[in-house]
């Protein structure tokens, strides 16, 4: 290269610019930093998630404070609970002065599905140890299934997955804080809000009764809850869950057995 044309380069770099045709390293030509690009990439794949986590959270909130939990119990029941269908569960139990072991081993049932979605959820793309231990926390079914379903796209990088399960978060949190607020400020009783919870299970009951292959485990669900209510009095939730456990290990042994491909009815 001649001494004139090093000249403009070497005024380039002593005023801190590049020279024509060349970026800087790891910019490549989007001004927005990376972490405002993750962000946006998770608020696009977040955004059917919102869609229902809004409407959700604010139907808990109204229910929580309209059940008698203080406004900012319920809000911090979701930013740290954090758990679906156990917060609406945890207000009844908490409420009903249930021990805390009870309750423990009864979120332990309900969120059981959770150690195996730590097979496969991505949390290795995370280099920061306290980064990690937030993505366990906020690990949710949806959150988990939006990271789950692009594990192979290489635009899946840490900030992103994180991206992903903190906005899943907001949507529930600020769900939930506005249906505290409008719970607490309902100018009629609110009673009839308790029917809320059995409503919202025995409609999940219904559908995955209705998609099962083996209608028979719905029935068998029936009869663990009523042997818990008649016989176990205050413990007949973990009563419940603990026998039902029981007859699902059984019957997945058996159709292992029976049909190692495992389709069929039972």
């Amino acid at each position: 290269m001649s001494e004139e044309a090093k000249l403009p380069n070497m005024m380039n770099m002593h005023c801190g610019r590049q020279p024509p045709g060349q970026q800087p390293p790891g910019d490549s030509g989007n001004p927005a930093s990376p972490k405002r690009s993750a962000l946006k990439q998770a608020a696009r794949l977040t955004g059917p998630v919102g869609m229902g986590y809004l409407p959700l959270g604010i139907a808990f909130g109204a229910f929580a404070v309209t059940q008698g939990f203080p406004v900012w119990l319920t809000i911090l029941s979701a930013a740290i609970i954090y758990a679906g269908s156990m917060e609406f569960t945890a207000v009844s139990l908490i409420l009903g002065g249930i021990d805390f072991f009870q309750i423990a081993l009864t979120t332990l049932f309900v969120n059981f599905r959770h150690v195996f979605y730590g097979l496969s959820f991505p949390l290795r793309k995370i280099k920061s140890a306290p980064a990690r231990l937030y993505a366990i926390h906020s690990l949710t079914d949806e959150a988990y299934a939006l990271n789950a379903s692009h594990l192979a796209d290489k635009r899946l990088t840490g900030p992103v997955v994180l991206s992903i399960n903190l906005l899943c978060h907001l949507y529930w949190l600020g769900g939930v804080t506005v249906g505290a607020f409008v719970g607490k400020a309902l100018p009629f009783n609110t009673d009839f809000l308790g029917f809320a919870l059995p409503a919202l299970f025995v409609t999940l009951a219904i559908d995955a009764y209705r998609q099962s292959d083996y209608p028979l485990l719905g029935l068998a669900a029936l009869a663990c809850g009523l042997i818990g209510a008649i016989w176990c009095g205050k413990y007949m939730l973990i009563t419940a869950l603990s026998l039902f456990t029981v007859v699902v290990l059984l019957h997945c042994g058996w159709v292992m057995r029976r049909n190692p491909s495992g389709k069929g009815g039972a």
